[in-house]
């Protein structure tokens, strides 16, 4: 799950960056508009972490960018300003949910699966597909009721391939969910994970579709 969070006090927004990656995701970080309009017109993200005020201007006018160019992508907004007529503002605007600071790390972490379950279409928080499930609270992964140990990036490569599990996700597209801008991508770490998560979950799980990308398969 690939997050982008949009701050400008250094402080919060390093400790949003490391803490939301403990969590499990994949965070990438700005502190102006133009550059988070830059980043969200360069890249996909499954969600927008947002402060409402940024020295260059205002978070709304982000949101309000983003939803006219019709693009959904989940919103949480951050920010000191927790009045009911900003609360409103956002949600009026297009933001899918609200946090004032202070806040828990563990909540914005929370408040993000949640954003980002609805958006894919889930109800339920616990992925299944023919004997595995995939708990992306606990981040963990059982195959037949058994534990399995997956790192990081493993379990976020199960996850985006269980999300849909017909569908044929590209080496691109995976590595857009396992690296930030600041992390160096080896040209066969896709590969290289792949092949370490079959270990785990057995071979025939995961298919590869040759010069297309990898998919979920018909063999447990």
């Amino acid at each position: 799950m690939r997050i982008l969070i949009v701050e400008d006090d250094a402080l919060l927004r390093d400790g949003l960056k490391v803490g939301l990656s403990l969590a499990g995701f994949t965070a990438d970080a700005v502190e102006r508009c133009e550059e988070a309009d830059a980043a969200l017109l360069s890249h996909g993200f499954d969600a927008l972490v947002l402060d409402l005020m940024l020295p260059d201007g205002s978070g709304l006018d982000i949101l309000k960018t983003l939803r006219e160019r019709r693009d959904d992508t989940p919103v949480l907004l951050l920010t000191a300003r927790d009045g009911i007529a900003d609360r409103i503002a956002g949600l009026d605007n297009g933001a899918d949910d609200y946090l004032g600071k202070p806040f828990d790390l563990d909540e914005v972490a929370a408040r993000l699966r949640a954003l980002i379950r609805r958006a894919e279409g889930r109800s339920r928080a616990i992925l299944e597909w023919r004997g595995l499930t995939l708990d992306p609270s606990s981040r963990t992964v059982a195959k037949d009721g058994a534990p399995l140990r997956l790192s990081r990036r493993e379990f976020s490569i199960l996850r985006a391939l269980m999300i849909h599990p017909g569908a044929v996700l590209s080496k691109t597209q995976l590595e857009d969910k396992l690296y930030g801008w600041q992390e160096e991508i080896e040209s066969n770490a896709v590969e290289v994970h792949i092949h370490h998560l079959r270990s785990k979950v057995g071979a025939g799980v995961i298919q590869t579709i040759r010069g297309i990308g990898y998919r979920l398969g018909d063999e447990t």
